[in-house]
């Protein structure tokens, strides 16, 4: 009876949605009701969509959490026609029930479920033993503790909710949850003192009422590490409901993109549910947002654990790729989505004209140009399991709007458990490698071998004799240059934790789950593992992630989203600053980065062109009751200049995906330094704009740029350029072209802090 998700894939992890704001019960049941779709194809997926949304199992879908509550309640009903009522099946299914109740946000029926089943099993001691005593309790400090959220983070929401350490608007003025979850709490401590996740929600209980860690009894206190207090790593502040911005919902993804063609960063989030409504907001120039989602013309789109997007029409115009099923195995066999960028305004869904209308569990996939022909190309990761066929897609793109699945063909044939997809060029030969990561197995790594004599082409799978198959339980993944030596690096973030790892990591003892990877290309073709050394030997249990250069010294920071479905699963989002391409230092609560809810897709961008870039995260959890507001901190700025390019392929593809940049710099001493960049979008659970974002710390002068372009392998020279601009770069014009992007601020009420 205590409420525990089961396990994915020998980890925890999984997701669904929600498409109302500031409600937190009953969030998948909301019908869309605004006009139907325009386009016959979107209204045909938006059909289809709803008609699944409907047809979810409840006794096989650990989501489909309104339908396991109606089909319990049922059960009960019928337990108790029959004159059941108090037998030991009965007491069972109401435990039942009260989990299905918190899983579907109705937190205080579960909380009376809970207490008239904690009753009657203390009336049947010989029945069902102290353990059952003890797990029920705990199920109500955690049913306590999210309504203590819900009241106070969801309902009375401020910039400083839920983030640690919790101060200000952040402490809790509805005192009663965690009261009453530091009570329960407490008793299973009692019962089982060496219970360290128990222990670390009992902390996070003391926390909300501001009396951590003085008021924590001191057997159990456990403290937040301390960060270094030089840092130039400044505060942020959360202002997404400033902004319009904190739409309210569970699991997705995040793009911070100009779509509209406006030069403005537009941003876009989705909701995993079937029913959650994928959101469209115009950034208006003026430091706020507006929904355009119907104006968009996708109104019945839903779902997306994840959205990666890409000009693969090389329109000009950036198109979105959904992400739909993952975690739900033969019950997840959903439509992708995608969406072409009409370039007015609007998006039509054109997923089974281009011919990418499969059905596997899948939320991630990436696009490069693999053959150099200057057209996009796609690897769809799905999820398959043993006794499955659902081995994952590689996507020839054909130049007319279709495409063709050549997995076979070049030697790319996937079917495992894939959970990020990475391209980059590590062996600098101006083809893109492929990596993928995968949960429960070694990860893999496809080189890009290139054209063989009959004029097909071929990868090999060189994981092993690269050194980069760990770790076991792999999710987000990126190539990026983490140290500026001019060759693309490789981290993997790690999905498998032993209950209580983040309090083993603050108390300093062993984990029981495993580390994330960073790995240092040694340009030979081989990785060596810098993680201890680099200072990421950290439990980062990461689900949605990203890079970014937070204060603008040229080296490129990393922020990672962590969580799982359980509702015991609290811990801090982390960001981590670059010190110099040598280590990664944790700014988590110096920049007031730690949200304890669950994270998902992660932007970083310059939003508002004051060469600052901000942070867009989509946050929430699996289950329909874990829901949360999107999240965006505001950079408060640093001294150090920066450079931004937005590229534009010719003979390369349009977006200048797989593009290698590369800044000279002439420092204060007179020495030089060079910063490199890929143009991407980031994580394999992120999505930044394709502009490049080049920070120059100090420098006193932009000596050159060097852009190599990808498929054409053209390279141009520039000569000194002017810091903090932005620039248009079309490939073979040999210009920058200065664009006029003024600068706006955001609003300043940042009360609540």
């Amino acid at each position: 009876m205590t409420p525990r998700v089961p396990r994915l894939s020998g980890g925890r992890g999984g997701l669904r949605g929600a498409c109302g704001v500031l409600m937190v019960v009953a969030l998948t049941g909301c019908e869309l009701d605004t006009a139907p779709p325009v386009d016959a194809s979107t209204r045909a997926m938006a059909e289809e969509l709803r008609q699944l949304a409907g047809g979810l199992d409840p006794d096989r879908n650990q989501f489909a959490n309104t339908r396991q509550v109606e089909v319990l309640t049922a059960r009960l009903d019928s337990l108790r026609s029959a004159g059941e009522e108090g037998t030991t099946d009965y007491i069972f299914l109401e435990g039942e029930l009260a989990d299905a109740l918190l899983y579907a946000g109705r937190t205080r029926e579960a909380i009376e479920r809970y207490e008239r089943s904690l009753e009657a099993v203390r009336d049947r001691p010989f029945i069902f033993g102290f353990d059952a005593v003890i797990g029920i309790k705990e199920a109500l400090g955690l049913a306590w503790l999210r309504q203590g959220e819900e009241d106070n983070c969801l309902l009375n929401h401020t910039s400083a909710s839920c983030i640690l350490p919790m101060e200000g608007g952040g402490i809790h003025e509805l005192e009663e949850g965690s009261r009453q979850a530091i009570h329960y709490f407490t008793e299973v401590l009692e019962a089982r003192p060496g219970d360290l996740n128990t222990g670390w929600l009992l902390n996070i209980a003391y926390m909300t009422l501001g009396e951590h860690p003085h008021g924590v009894p001191e057997q159990w206190l456990i403290e937040l590490p301390r960060e270094n207090p030089d840092t130039p790593i400044r505060p942020f502040f959360e202002i997404a409901p400033l902004l319009g911005l904190d739409v309210t919902g569970l699991s997705g993804g995040s793009i911070v993109e100009d779509f509209t063609g406006n030069g403005y960063l537009d941003v876009m989030a989705s909701s995993w549910g079937l029913r959650d409504q994928l959101r469209f907001f115009e950034n208006r120039g003026d430091g706020t947002f507006v929904d355009r989602t119907d104006e968009a013309r996708i109104h019945g789109i839903t779902g997306g654990l994840q959205l990666v997007h890409a000009d693969y029409d090389n329109s000009g115009h950036p198109d979105v790729l959904v992400l739909r099923g993952a975690w739900m195995s033969a019950d997840g066999r959903h439509p992708n989505s995608l969406l072409r960028n009409n370039g007015d305004g609007t998006f039509t869904d054109v997923t089974v004209e281009a011919g990418l209308d499969r059905r596997a569990p899948t939320q991630t996939a990436g696009w490069a140009d693999f053959n150099g022909n200057g057209l996009l190309d796609l690897f769809i990761g799905n999820e398959s399991q043993p006794g499955e066929d659902l081995r994952s897609e590689f996507y020839r793109n054909n130049g007319d709007g279709t495409f063709t699945e050549i997995s076979a063909e070049v030697g790319v044939e996937v079917a495992a458990f894939v959970k990020g997809v990475a391209w980059g060029d590590y062996t600098n030969n101006g083809r893109p490698d492929l990596y993928l990561s995968v949960m429960q197995g070694p990860n893999l790594l496809f080189r890009n071998d290139g054209p063989d004599p009959d004029g097909g082409w071929r990868f090999t799978e060189v994981a092993a004799e690269a050194g980069v198959q760990a770790p076991d339980f792999g999710f987000p993944a990126w190539f990026f240059d983490y140290n500026n030596s001019g060759h693309l690096d490789l981290f993997v973030s790690a999905y498998r934790i032993a209950e209580g790892d983040l309090a083993r990591e603050y108390l300093g003892m062993p984990i029981g789950g495993e580390y994330p990877r960073l790995y240092r290309n040694e340009g030979d073709g081989t990785f060596t593992d810098v993680t201890e050394e680099a200072g990421l030997r950290k439990v980062l249990y990461t689900m949605g992630s990203n890079f970014g250069d937070l204060d603008n010294d040229g080296y490129l920071d990393i922020y990672l989203a962590t969580g799982d479905p359980d509702y015991r699963t609290l811990m801090p989002n982390r960001m981590f600053r670059n010190v110099n391409g040598e280590r990664f230092e944790e700014v988590t609560t110096t920049g007031r980065f730690g949200n304890i809810q669950k994270g998902h897709g992660v932007s970083f961008a310059d939003l508002n062109h004051n060469g600052q870039q901000d942070l867009h995260v989509v946050m929430g959890g699996a289950l329909e009751g874990d829901v949360y507001q999107n999240l965006f901190f505001e950079n408060p700025g640093t001294d150090h200049g920066w450079l931004a390019l937005q590229l534009e392929g010719v003979e390369s593809n349009r977006s200048a995906i797989g593009a290698r940049v590369r800044v000279d710099l002439r420092l204060p001493d007179g020495g030089e330094r060079s910063v490199h960049r890929m143009v991407s979008a980031g994580s394999s659970f992120g999505g930044n704009p394709f502009r490049v974002h080049v920070g120059i710390g100090e420098a006193v002068s932009v000596e050159g740029v060097v852009i190599e372009w990808p498929g054409s392998g053209l390279v141009e020279a520039f000569g000194e350029v002017e810091a903090n601009r932005i620039y248009r770069v079309v490939e073979g014009e040999g210009t920058l072209e200065p664009l006029e992007r003024p600068s706006f601020g955001y609003p300043l009420d940042h009360g609540g802090h």
